[in-house]
């Protein structure tokens, strides 16, 4: 098993993803594709995780941290921490050695100028 990493987070405001994050055996990016607009009062981010690893799991913590509150709404996930600058989802994926998940659109509410601060995912490999 490897050792735990502590997350480094690079600001890249040139690319698509917003944020990108390395920890442990997984690659997180997420991007913000949609702010709040009349009629929607939700950001939604698009979450994809990388896994490089020399062992399976079959479950995973994504942390997401913000510049500011937010509160949950939806994912794919089950949630765990719901509000706050910092939320939890626990997912069940089958994850080989070598695997992409789409984790799909995490929605959130909050006021304006949210941004993804960081983002990282832990297994139970």
């Amino acid at each position: 098993m490897m050792n735990y990493e502590k997350p480094v987070v690079i600001g890249c405001d040139d690319v698509a993803e917003g944020v990108y994050a390395a920890s442990g055996c997984y690659t997180v990016s997420t991007t913000m594709h949609q702010n709040p607009e009349l009629g929607r009062q939700t950001y939604v981010i698009q979450v994809n995780a990388k896994h490089s690893a020399d062992h399976t799991c079959s479950e995973q913590l994504l942390t997401l941290g913000f510049n500011q509150p937010v509160q949950y709404e939806s994912s794919g996930g089950t949630p765990v921490v719901t509000s706050g600058s910092e939320i939890k989802i626990a997912y069940s994926y089958w994850n080989n050695p070598s695997d992409n998940i789409g984790l799909g659109d995490v929605s959130v509410s909050s006021e304006s100028g949210l941004q993804v601060v960081y983002a990282y995912m832990t297994d139970n490999g």
